[in-house]
């Protein structure tokens, strides 16, 4: 059983690794630039696995930043895996701490995502699902980071092959399967509500402070929104 449920898990992670495959590739090639070898940049995603922040990373270690600069940057742009991760225990209620420290420590906003769409339409998810879906997505991004450094040479302007919309047709994907499952379990007023609320609100932000910072407080607004509106004890 649980190693159906890990297997379960891998395979509704395709959509991530397949996305995975040509964002790790455009990361890998942009780390050229930046003076990382293949090795650094396979030891970057095996133990920092910051997806986007790499990105950063690698523009910032092109600009000569110092470390600690780095560092801080790294972190706050990674913050919002906090309020992710403190979400996923909810899920896994009554689950081993070592076991929620593991699930926590490979969720990405993608692994994230997918957890959402199995909880909406299953309710009941095994640790052992969940260790399947990071770890594909994981050793998807792993392996084609260090790959594209490889072949970066190759391929001087990943851009003219669309890798840089890898990322957005990726959530949309995943948005689309999810929000399928939601209208089949959640009336169309509440779901309208919602997306109403984060829509005007990251508008109304997105004119005083950074888009990055309007869209986490529209997203919290959001769940606020959803708690308050939610029928259920």
């Amino acid at each position: 059983m649980k190693k159906y449920a890990f297997r379960e898990g891998m395979r509704d992670a395709i959509p991530t690794v397949l996305g995975y495959a040509s964002i790790g590739l455009a990361c890998g090639v942009v780390s050229v630039n930046s003076g990382i070898s293949t090795v650094e940049m396979g030891l970057m995603s095996l133990l920092i696995y910051a997806g986007s922040a790499q990105f950063v990373m690698c523009a910032m270690i092109f600009a000569g930043a110092p470390l600690l600069s780095i560092a801080v940057t790294v972190f706050f742009v990674n913050l919002r895996n906090f309020l992710m991760c403190l979400h996923a225990t909810t899920i896994f209620q009554g689950n081993r701490l070592g076991s929620n420290i593991l699930i926590g420590s490979f969720v990405t906003d993608e692994s994230y995502a997918v957890l959402l769409r199995e909880q909406i339409e299953h309710h009941t998810i095994t640790p052992e699902w969940m260790y399947g879906n990071n770890f594909a997505s994981y050793a998807s991004w792993v392996t084609f980071t260090t790959l594209g450094n490889l072949i970066g040479g190759l391929i001087p302007n990943p851009e003219q092959f669309g890798l840089d919309f890898a990322l957005v047709a990726m959530f949309v994907g995943i948005f689309a399967g999810q929000l399928e499952a939601m209208v089949r379990t959640i009336p169309l007023k509440k779901i309208g509500l919602i997306l109403l609320a984060v829509g005007l609100t990251y508008i109304g932000l997105s004119m005083m402070v950074s888009s990055y910072v309007a869209m986490l407080l529209a997203t919290l607004l959001g769940c606020f929104v959803g708690v308050m509106i939610d029928d259920k004890n």
